[in-house]
């Protein structure tokens, strides 16, 4: 049987949900270039693929944070998905916009939010952790405590691991980076050269391509 991680990618690729392209990168908003585009918003529109995702993604929160009492979903790709999990673990859900609404109450946390809530944010994908740590920080100052993040995808960026641990919070996608390109690799779908240059990336994205060269 394959294992979780092994399948997710292998699901986020086959629903062509990730690019990869080491010879034509894409330029990200950051002004980084990167041989992969991903767009886990896809993922809604297969039953079997979301199901999948639910289920690891409920598996996870059982298993590292079973004091969870609410599951919260990081607007909007997270969103979806917190509320098949919470449906799954029979818990409350709110949702965090990425700032307060500008009429109404101006509300930013939507659903369940209280001070002795224990909650686990949900988000699709990780690049430098920015949308997920910036809605931690909203649901703490509204009293909760945060027990960590849990995501469908991380793509593992040194700039990540160092914002979580600045934070004080865990990270546990359900797979990673690495995990999906050893997946295309074993599907016949890069060359040696290729795949080190995917592999460069990872390590030193700021510094890619010329540290593939």
């Amino acid at each position: 049987m394959m294992i979780i991680d092994q399948q997710i990618a292998t699901d986020l690729l086959d629903i062509q949900a990730v690019t990869l392209a080491p010879n034509h990168p894409f330029l990200w908003a950051s002004g980084m270039q990167a041989p992969i585009y991903t767009d886990n918003r896809k993922t809604i529109a297969y039953p079997q693929v979301r199901a999948e995702i639910a289920d690891g993604l409920a598996a996870l929160i059982r298993e590292q944070y079973p004091e969870a009492t609410v599951i919260g979903g990081v607007a909007t790709a997270g969103i979806p998905h917190a509320a098949l999990v919470a449906d799954r673990l029979n818990l409350p859900m709110n949702y965090v916009r990425a700032k307060p609404k500008d009429h109404g109450k101006g509300k930013q946390i939507e659903g369940q939010t209280s001070a002795e809530e224990r909650v686990v944010l949900i988000d699709d994908l990780i690049s430098t952790g920015g949308s997920v740590l910036a809605a931690a920080k909203a649901v703490q100052a509204a009293g909760a405590k945060v027990l960590g993040v849990v995501a469908i995808f991380s793509y593992e960026l040194p700039d990540s691991v160092v914002n979580f641990q600045q934070a004080g919070l865990t990270l546990t996608p359900l797979t990673t980076y690495s995990a999906l390109i050893a997946v295309a690799r074993q599907q016949g779908d890069m060359t040696p050269a290729e795949f080190a240059s995917l592999q460069q990336w990872r390590e030193d994205p700021w510094a890619w391509p010329k540290s593939a060269q």
